[in-house]
């Protein structure tokens, strides 16, 4: 996919990969994932559309797998998040877009919505927060932990160099059906090294707050663009419950349960989100 391109922004400075034909008959795609993770856990998805025509952006916020530091000059907190992807939109053209975002991604698209309901043209939601579920069980307890500047590095640099840890049901193997060793390894190798992205992790997790988007969305019944729900059915955090009660709020909305897929049902089930994005479009 190439070096990534770098978009500097008023909210921030960000990394971001494009795949798919220069032209294209169809709207663009934009990505948008959780903590600790980063773009390039849309690439499955995104190659599968380049290959249908569509054109994707996948950028690498920054919520602890990025490179370039957000910093204390910005906004840190998830409507932070929401104001850098609006702003990302405006930058690239991407008006016309299918948004698509998982974990507390989805989060930080509702946020976005809840700001400018039409600053894209459709929505693709994934395994992600809704109403109080910000984050859900048992990753509550886990940023509770991680939000400890003491013992972030030290947790970091021991426990997640381990794969056995890594994969574990408490961690990344709660999220995705088959981890792969070298992304879930080097996803956290910002964070081990670099104090600057770990200042950056902290002031995001800070700035969570569970009843803002308990309140925010059910505000997106409001949104006149089409949206659909693609909910990995085996999800134990993000349960299909949550899914359908955020497919509720849209009134119009299509929901698909996906067999076999947990939050990440980009790389469980890479298809499901295609067929979701090209369905909408």
């Amino acid at each position: 996919m190439g070096s990534p391109l770098v978009a500097h922004l008023r909210t921030g400075t960000v990394e971001y990969r494009v795949t798919g034909p220069e032209s294209s008959p169809h709207p663009p795609v934009l990505f948008v994932h959780g903590v600790a993770v980063d773009g390039r856990m849309w690439e499955p998805v995104a190659a599968l559309l380049a290959a249908a025509g569509y054109r994707s952006v996948l950028p690498t916020l920054p919520l602890g797998a990025h490179h370039i530091p957000w910093g204390p000059a910005h906004d840190r907190s998830p409507r932070g998040a929401a104001a850098l992807v609006r702003e990302l939109v405006t930058e690239l053209g991407l008006t016309d877009a299918t948004l698509v975002g998982c974990d507390t991604g989805g989060a930080i698209c509702q946020f976005a919505l809840d700001a400018d309901p039409d600053f894209v043209g459709r929505v693709v939601f994934t395994n992600c927060d809704a109403f109080d579920q910000f984050p859900p069980q048992p990753f509550r307890l886990i940023f509770a932990l991680l939000r400890r500047r003491r013992l972030l590095r030290p947790l970091i640099a021991g426990p997640m160099q381990v794969r056995a840890l890594r994969h574990s049901p408490i961690c990344l193997g709660l999220l995705v059906t088959n981890p792969d060793a070298e992304y879930t390894r080097s996803v956290f190798e910002p964070l081990r090294t670099d104090p600057a992205i770990r200042d950056d992790f902290v002031a995001f997790l800070d700035a969570i707050d569970r009843t803002e988007l308990a309140g925010t969305t059910p505000r997106l019944s409001r949104l006149t663009i089409p949206v659909s729900v693609v909910w990995g059915a085996d999800d134990k955090a993000f349960r299909p419950e949550l899914g359908r009660r955020l497919a509720a709020v849209f009134g119009q909305a299509t929901f698909t349960a996906v067999p076999g897929a947990r939050t990440f049902v980009a790389l469980d089930r890479p298809q499901a989100v295609v067929d979701a994005v090209v369905a909408g479009a």
